[in-house]
């Protein structure tokens, strides 16, 4: 299981940093990302409450900073360089913020959480970044998730991103479609039509209303195999047309819905009160924007409504 703000990119987000590592880890990355290094020792009691809270407000803003690590018994080489430099580090728990490669923010000792959360925000803006941006990471990293059909770590990820902005539609849109993959299609509707006014009418929820029709259709379509008999047999039965490019669908060929949809379209446009053009639309509203089927199907519909 992944939580929000966990997983695997967090070894490049938090690392303890060396004496002979700090140029590359801290300095250098600095120039792309914002970097809060933490001086401490093992035997610094401020400095076991500090790290963890600060470890926190670090995955909060998901990656829009990075978080170096640095024992001073082990440094000690780097903090006389750095006292050399005009940053002395007199005493510990200390953090020093790197932006653009120079420190520019730092504190000592214990804080309370909220101002370590307002440090943070402060380096991020400082950056020219948004503490809350990193959503949209969160987000990407969970569509990743469901593409490799980790479907429940994709939906307890969404819904994390939900507690923190319960208005965004991509992780909305998200939830539910980890549910139409888990095969939770009442679940998912329940979540559709909870969605928020504000965003309602977005492409995130549209995409979903449309993929959950689609599943709906999925669990009610025929044989393949069958249907391409019939059709084969008989290329004006509109209704076995109809339902073979459904059963397409949700066998995952989508280019070969499309096309039955097409040719059921030039064949008769106005069957059925309009079908084949309205399945095309559930379709092209359910795939990505980018995807290719949808482009050519959307061109091809298009060239044959205004010939």
């Amino acid at each position: 299981m992944i939580e929000l703000g966990q997983g695997p990119a967090d070894t490049d987000l938090i690392k303890d940093v060396s004496e002979q590592g700090f140029m590359a880890d801290v300095v250098e990355a600095s120039m792309q990302t914002p970097v809060i290094v933490d001086f401490w020792a093992p035997w610094c009691g401020p400095c076991k409450t500090l790290g963890p809270q600060l470890e926190a407000a670090v995955k909060e803003v998901r990656g829009a900073v990075k978080m170096a690590k640095v024992n001073v018994d082990e440094a000690q080489g780097l903090v006389q360089a750095l006292a050399q430099q005009g940053l002395p580090i007199q005493s510990i728990p200390t953090v020093v913020a790197f932006v653009q490669g120079r420190p520019i923010d730092m504190f000592q000792g214990a804080q309370p959480a909220s101002e370590i959360k307002a440090f943070v925000d402060r380096v991020v803006k400082a950056a020219g970044g948004d503490a809350s941006g990193g959503l949209d990471d969160a987000v990407a990293a969970a569509e990743e998730m469901l593409e490799t059909g980790a479907a429940v770590d994709a939906a307890q990820t969404f819904a994390a991103i939900l507690q923190e902005d319960p208005n965004h539609a991509g992780a909305y849109g998200g939830l539910v479609r980890a549910h139409i993959a888990m095969g939770e299609l009442e679940q998912a509707e329940a979540i559709l039509n909870g969605a928020p006014a504000e965003i309602s009418g977005s492409a995130e929820i549209e995409a979903a209303h449309a993929q959950l029709e689609l599943a709906k259709q999925a669990a009610n379509s025929g044989p393949v195999a069958e249907l391409e008999a019939e059709v084969e047999a008989n290329p004006d039965n509109h209704q076995a047309r109809f339902d073979l490019a459904q059963a397409l669908y949700a066998a995952g060929n989508g280019q070969a819905a499309v096309d039955h949809l097409l040719e059921l379209f030039r064949r008769d446009r106005e069957w059925n009160d309009g079908a084949a053009k309205a399945q095309l639309m559930t379709v092209f509203d359910a795939l990505k924007p980018n995807d290719p089927v949808a482009l050519n199907g959307r061109r091809k519909l298009s060239s044959m409504i205004f010939a």
